[in-house]
């Protein structure tokens, strides 16, 4: 705090460049100046002035600083150089699925920098600066080579463990007395379901909540506004540490979907390409789902 202000000459902006408040940094002034036994700034009206002595602390402090600084540029010019994926993701995959493995990732792929930028339309691969891109669909994207890495599987109706009160199951009566929780891109999931267990969608049912994406979904179901249809694969952690609870002792027949989670990159990449171990990591990892 002591560079930035005598730097600065402002303890507001010492302040402002740390993200702290004013009063922080003035305590820590007052602190080292007691530390020291010397006053480094004279205070004039609103501005701060370095005292003979504090110009000379600021030196030798502005010194050391730049010795760590070049000592850890030195350090990290010594790292082995990896290399960067810049990979097209599904937000809502990314944050479910994968960004919960990235420590895995890091211990298998120590050289490995994976930047994520979230797209949720198809696109020309060729057209962008993105090495490769996961997305949900039925079959590679022209021009690509891939693999599926991931079958979608069957989604469960889940709510928070609150919303159940005292009853630790339901039937499905009494899951249809509860408010059901809607995708936008989805709306007839909780209709197709029902339907293969048997029942009819309440009419009311339909004018439950609806949610742009399966990351919003879980969170208002974690949160007790109702029931939701969610696929099993993106709400894995939730489930086991018990912020979501599937409430029906018996699940109904699953309905069969045809659509998977794909990973493509461009064509005639070399054996030893980090995108392929990339590829080869998420096939190794979507294989638990496989199992």
């Amino acid at each position: 705090m002591f560079e930035a202000a005598a730097r600065l000459g402002s303890f507001t902006r010492a302040a402002d460049e740390l993200a702290v408040t004013e009063s922080a940094v003035c305590r820590q002034i007052a602190g080292l100046e007691a530390r020291l036994g010397v006053p480094l700034f004279h205070r004039i009206r609103k501005r701060i002035v370095l005292t003979p002595a504090g110009g000379t602390y600021a030196e030798e402090v502005r010194e050391r600083l730049d010795q760590i600084e070049q000592v850890t540029l030195d350090v990290m010019a010594q790292r082995p150089r990896g290399r960067a994926i810049e990979l097209a993701i599904g937000p809502t995959f990314a944050s479910q699925w994968l960004i919960p493995r990235l420590p895995l990732l890091a211990r298998a792929l120590p050289d490995l920098t994976l930047h994520l930028s979230a797209r949720t339309e198809a696109f020309e691969l060729s057209d962008t600066a993105f090495d490769a891109a996961i997305y949900y669909g039925e079959g590679l994207w022209p021009g690509t080579q891939g693999e599926r890495i991931l079958q979608e599987g069957p989604s469960v109706p889940v709510c928070s463990p609150a919303l159940l009160g005292r009853r630790k199951r339901l039937d499905l009566d009494q899951l249809l007395e509860l408010p059901l929780l809607h995708l936008n891109t989805r709306l007839r999931a909780w209709g197709d379901w029902l339907a293969a267990a048997g029942a009819a969608l309440p009419p009311q049912a339909l004018r439950g909540p609806r949610y742009d994406l399966y990351t919003m979904l879980a969170q208002a179901a974690a949160a007790g506004i109702g029931v939701a249809l969610i696929p099993r694969i993106l709400i894995t952690e939730e489930l086991a540490q018990g912020r979501l609870v599937v409430p029906l002792a018996t699940l109904p027949a699953q309905i069969d979907n045809r659509k998977a989670y794909y990973f493509v990159h461009r064509r005639g990449l070399p054996a030893d390409d980090k995108v392929l171990q990339l590829r080869d990591w998420l096939l190794e990892h979507g294989a638990e789902h496989r199992a």
